[in-house]
């Protein structure tokens, strides 16, 4: 599906609505995934605008994502985030999953840090974990959905992307110092995130695939908005929250749904919220992107 159903005066149009109407210049742009969007309230100066009022926007229709922007102070560094992102499976094609980050790109964030609530395919990792991103596999993108399809528009980036440093390396070298500066008890995880589209969760059968893949963690999402991210020169970094542990035995009882995995991420979102907002002291100033 050819990616550029929206024109670059669409992206410039949302971001000129956005800027005319909020005194804050964001440098980070922060999406937060299911049950994660708290953080926001963590913004000092916060200016929120809903889904529904900012033109070309989708609408977040998940229960946990509550459809706002907000605009504000995190520990020093000028931010928008989202609370609430956009899926395949509310039947949104790719350019409106990431609509957004185009968006953020001409408002002048150089910065993207992507959240997501996860299942553990790592046999280590446990309920509550935090995994910082190290890769990611595009699964849908095996079958033909990448958001980069269809025609280039070279003020956004270029045709053939590389992906090989994604996520950035020096904020995850800063992300595992400031996890020991907080002394947690359990470590801080450094996977591979795999996209599948949903909503229906993964048969065991496939939990054992992405695992054979290389995959510690699996979502519904954060890769569609990587991609853009990169393709527009953004610094990207991102963490999941291992909110359930995926089913690989066939006698087991338990099954995985959606009102548990909000639960797992109340408990330990505002571990990550207080992690996310200790990392924003260590991104570099603006025009220093990677």
């Amino acid at each position: 599906m050819p990616a550029l159903r929206f024109t670059y005066e669409d992206y410039q149009n949302t971001a000129k609505w956005l800027l005319c109407r909020t005194k804050h210049r964001p440098q980070v742009a922060v999406i937060c995934g299911s049950g994660l969007g708290n953080l926001a309230d963590r913004l000092t100066e916060a200016q929120s605008f809903d889904y529904s009022e900012i033109p070309n926007f989708p609408r977040s229709t998940v229960p946990g994502h509550a459809g706002r922007l907000v605009f504000g102070f995190l520990n020093g560094k000028v931010c928008v985030m989202m609370q609430g992102r956009f899926h395949m499976y509310e039947g949104y094609s790719l350019s409106k999953v990431t609509f957004p980050v185009r968006v953020f790109f001409l408002m002048g964030v150089d910065t993207l840090v992507v959240t997501n609530a996860a299942g553990g395919l790592n046999r280590e990792f446990e309920v509550g974990d935090i995994m910082l991103i190290r890769d990611h596999i595009n699964l849908p993108g095996f079958s033909g959905w990448n958001p980069l399809q269809g025609p280039n528009d070279e003020r956004f980036g270029v045709r053939f992307l590389a992906m090989s440093d994604a996520y950035d390396r020096d904020m995850r070298q800063k992300a595992h110092s400031t996890w020991k500066q907080m002394g947690e008890q359990r470590e801080l995880k450094e996977g591979t995130y795999v996209m599948v589209t949903g909503p229906s969760y993964e048969t065991v059968a496939e939990c054992s695939l992405l695992q054979q893949l290389g995959a510690d963690a699996v979502g519904m999402s954060t890769v569609p908005e990587v991609i853009v991210a990169r393709h527009c020169g953004l610094r990207v970094f991102g963490f999941s929250l291992i909110t359930n542990k995926v089913i690989l035995d066939y006698e087991t009882r338990e099954r995985v749904n959606h009102e548990e995995v909000l639960e797992a991420g109340k408990q330990a979102a505002r571990k990550l919220e207080q992690f996310v907002s200790l990392l924003m002291t260590s991104i570099p100033p603006p025009g220093k992107a990677g």
